[in-house]
């Protein structure tokens, strides 16, 4: 396993592709174009369609290791959780890409956003926004509201995007995901559910004449494992998984 894959419950990589223009939708061009994915990976094995537009070809999910791709009606997909290694998810992407423009008419010109997204999700059962407070901080702006008499968090997702171009068209994003609500926090009644992390590196835009997706995938892929490495890890992953460990 990644080493990745013991800094959370779930660790996963995911490449979004969104299109300017509308994806195919035909039959033979759908099932073609998934038939080339399942011939690389012949355990993604369940196709079906979801919301009348969206197809998915995924592996089982029992083993709570996966692959997953979509065709969504104007974005590519692809996914897989728990991988064994990065590299083997950026296999299935850069497959994924590579096979785009040539089964599914996808231009660099028709490049809306790309994105590589590092996930890490912590099984917790309680209020994910105190929890995020207590392992993260708060910001000395805001200290003192959190101090004030009676005062329970409801809501908490700390995230932070930057630029590294002067047009801002490439950037990264540090981001967290609770799955509390008002509700549970005044009843004290919680589920066990998915408290998440998102690192995502994503660039905008038509990619350049002689840049491919697969090229512009690696590259994002780069940064966001630099700033999970440099930013995340330490500053946010062991911090969140030593507090819940202690509740």
């Amino acid at each position: 396993m990644t080493p990745y894959s013991s800094l959370a419950d779930d660790f996963y990589v995911n490449v979004n592709l969104a299109t300017e223009m509308e994806l195919p939708s035909q039959r033979e061009t759908i099932l073609h174009y998934f038939e080339r994915v399942q011939k690389r990976f012949p355990t993604m094995r369940k196709f079906y369609c979801r919301d009348k537009r969206d197809y998915v070809l995924e592996e089982d999910k029992d083993q709570g290791r996966y692959r997953w791709a979509a065709v969504e009606s104007k974005r590519l997909c692809s996914g897989q959780v728990n991988p064994s290694s990065v590299e083997a998810a950026l296999e299935q992407h850069r497959l994924v890409l590579d096979l785009a423009p040539s089964f599914l008419s996808v231009s660099p010109l028709d490049c809306e956003a790309l994105d590589v997204l590092f996930g890490f999700d912590f099984a917790y059962r309680g209020n994910h926004n105190a929890l995020l407070a207590e392992a993260l901080g708060i910001g000395p702006a805001l200290e003192r509201l959190g101090d004030a008499p009676g005062a329970r968090v409801i809501n908490y997702e700390p995230s932070l995007t930057i630029a590294l171009d002067e047009d801002c068209r490439i950037q990264v994003r540090v981001s967290t995901e609770t799955r509390t609500n008002a509700f549970q926090v005044r009843t004290g009644e919680f589920h066990e559910e998915q408290l998440s992390v998102y690192v995502t590196a994503r660039q905008y835009g038509s990619l350049d004449p002689d840049t491919t997706y697969v090229d512009a995938m690696d590259r994002l892929a780069q940064l966001a494992r630099d700033v999970v490495d440099s930013c995340v890890t330490e500053q946010i992953l062991r911090p969140l998984a030593r507090t819940i460990s202690l509740k």
